[in-house]
């Protein structure tokens, strides 16, 4: 299934909040479709449905295809620990989703287009790929260009991060930051059971 690129609000009004996706807010309250509204709207949701909102919860907010979560899902299975939160912890070590934490991009989809245009470095050197799994001690920083750096502080002075998260340690004056640790589940935006996701996928 391809990356989507229609309404946004009309996701975040099905799935609720989801910070990756859009900082807008939309004023309707119902779910959208004909069955949003009225009786039909109260229907009880199936637990295969709650599945699936979770997992299309993921895949909205991160901004990533079925196949993709799939990937990562399996990579979770097979790494030791708790595989839900190794899941969220290989999302939120993605380069894309580093840069949109740290307000280098107001959404997921802004920090993709700001790797892919190569304006971001990796311990000094520019990577354009968003899906790049960055690692402890890796530093993230802008390429030494007006242009580059110019839309990042734009970004930074728009960003809805009260605090940085705890994983991250960003230097605002030079531009880069550093990855401490992998994320604890505090420190995830998103509001996700995790393990109805992995649920998900169990027969797969």
């Amino acid at each position: 299934m391809a990356r989507y690129r229609g309404p946004r609000l009309r996701i975040t009004r099905r799935l609720g909040n989801l910070p990756g996706l859009t900082a807008k807010q939309s004023k309707k309250k119902a779910r959208p479709g004909q069955h949003g509204q009225g009786s039909t709207g109260n229907k009880k949701v199936t637990e295969y449905g709650l599945r699936l909102e979770e997992k299309q919860k993921l895949k909205y907010n991160y901004g990533i295809t079925e196949s993709q979560l799939f990937r990562y899902v399996k990579e979770a299975r097979r790494r030791d620990g708790v595989t839900g939160l190794i899941l969220l912890q290989l999302l939120e070590m993605r380069l894309d989703t580093i840069c949109f934490t740290l307000g280098f991009a107001p959404t997921m989809n802004g920090a993709r287009q700001l790797v892919n245009h190569g304006h971001i470095t990796v311990n000094g050197e520019v990577v354009d790929i968003p899906s790049f799994q960055c690692k402890i001690n890796d530093v993230i920083g802008i390429k030494q260009k007006a242009a580059s750096k110019k839309l990042v502080e734009e970004n930074l002075k728009l960003t809805r991060l009260v605090e940085t998260p705890s994983h991250l340690k960003i230097d605002k004056e030079k531009l880069e930051a550093k990855v401490l640790n992998y994320c604890s589940r505090e420190d995830v935006l998103l509001e996700l059971d995790e393990l109805l996701v992995i649920e998900y996928y169990s027969r797969r």
